[in-house]
């Protein structure tokens, strides 16, 4: 099997790293080889994180390159535009079109850029949803990840039962119900357009 290269980018706290972890686990119970790199802005600030997952079935190294990527995961609209270099020809993005500003935004030194959605939606193969009020109708506004991991679920070949057992293994069993309600939410969003 080819390697596969998966993105998932968002802003520090939006639980980056626990969609990572349920991804590998999903792949590792398959018997594939993962390598797993997280690289942290400034995470609990509202900085920039970012996760390479390579998988296959032998994996060298975590990092990807610009124009590797099969999927990207934005858990935010700024971050995915700036994630957009690194999705290889043909590859797929899953967006949230949640906003999080950054500092210089805050700040008023910088303004937020205008239509990145329908920037991105010009150029590539996208899924761009609003992961955000999927959590909410879930029960767990912080399950946005969950919901964004459900969509991208559905685009591998991954089992859905694969995906589910990796859910529970991986979130504390007092969210569980509502983020295994984020994850169906995800994996059965289908797009009005």
């Amino acid at each position: 099997m080819n390697t596969v290269n998966i993105m998932i980018v968002g802003v520090g706290g939006q639980g980056t790293l626990l969609a990572s972890r349920i991804l590998g686990n999903a792949i590792l119970s398959l018997g594939y080889d993962v390598k797993v790199s997280e690289v942290h802005g400034m995470s609990q600030r509202g900085g920039s994180v970012v996760t390479y997952v390579k998988y296959g079935e032998k994996v060298y190294s975590p990092i990807i390159d610009k124009g590797e990527a099969d999927i990207i995961l934005a858990f935010e609209q700024l971050e995915a535009l700036r994630a957009l270099p690194y999705l290889k020809m043909g590859g797929k993005m899953i967006a949230n079109t949640q906003k999080i500003n950054p500092m210089p935004v805050i700040t008023g030194a910088a303004s937020y850029p205008e239509s990145i959605i329908d920037t991105l939606d010009a150029k590539i193969d996208l899924c761009a949803l609003d992961a955000l009020a999927l959590a909410k109708e879930a029960g767990n506004v912080k399950a946005v990840n969950v919901v964004l991991m459900g969509v991208m679920a559905k685009n591998t070949d991954i089992p859905y039962e694969t995906w589910i057992n990796a859910v529970r293994e991986c979130v504390p069993a007092k969210f569980l119900d509502a983020n295994l309600r984020a994850f169906d939410a995800g994996y059965h969003y289908t797009s009005e357009a």
